[in-house]
């Protein structure tokens, strides 16, 4: 059971409140935190490496160091694109140690809809509980894991941030620490990227 700081229950605690409860001495708090991220956390992470396995550790060791360092988060500050910061930050070192490619490919959870006359942004945007649940086949799903998997990791990142997790512009540059600028440039890029490899890979398959 949460409660605020003059001991009165709190049914839904905001993010923040949740890890100053943590601080003050109620390690349930952090528990909660945990279970409201993880699954979003792990979605992230997959598409960012494109491996499960690799999510599944860092999703770890993202925490791991939210528990270690959370008297250093600025209170007026949101608690999720802190944890995103730190989460991506781990991926990025992951990655700039490794001279070759995740052995998995990408394999977040998704669900075929069966809703047609969709844009190739649909396949990104999708609905709120489910992404991807727009494309109509397994092969299409296929074709959009390869694509993002192909993506420079720079792009990757931002399209994944954007689209898929609906973080706004702002939160997006503090996570990737670039210029708000940088942000939306760079997710221009991507977006022509995916839009070109998409459209010439579905033509090419029968």
């Amino acid at each position: 059971m949460l409660h605020d700081y003059g001991g009165n229950v709190l049914s839904n605690p905001t993010d923040e409140q949740l890890l100053a409860d943590f601080l003050a001495g109620r390690s349930e708090s952090f528990t909660e935190l945990v279970r409201r991220h993880t699954d979003e956390l792990f979605r992230f992470l997959t598409r960012f490496t494109g491996s499960a396995t690799t999510a599944e550790d860092l999703v770890q060791e993202a925490f791991l160091q939210v528990y270690q360092s959370a008297e250093k988060f600025d209170p007026s500050k949101r608690f999720k694109p802190w944890l995103f910061t730190i989460a991506a930050n781990k991926a990025r070192d992951l990655h700039r140690s490794r001279s070759r490619r995740p052995e998995v490919e990408l394999d977040a959870q998704v669900t075929a809809g069966q809703e047609g006359g969709q844009r190739f942004l649909d396949f990104l945007a999708g609905t709120a509980d489910s992404p991807l649940a727009v494309l109509t086949a397994t092969e299409q799903e296929e074709v959009v894991r390869r694509v993002l998997d192909d993506m420079p990791e720079h792009l990757r990142e931002v399209l994944v941030l954007s689209y898929y997790h609906r973080f706004p512009y702002k939160e997006i540059a503090l996570i990737l620490n670039v210029p708000l600028g940088t942000v939306k440039s760079r997710l221009h890029a991507a977006v022509g990227f995916f839009g070109k490899r998409y459209m010439e890979a579905t033509k090419s398959e029968p």
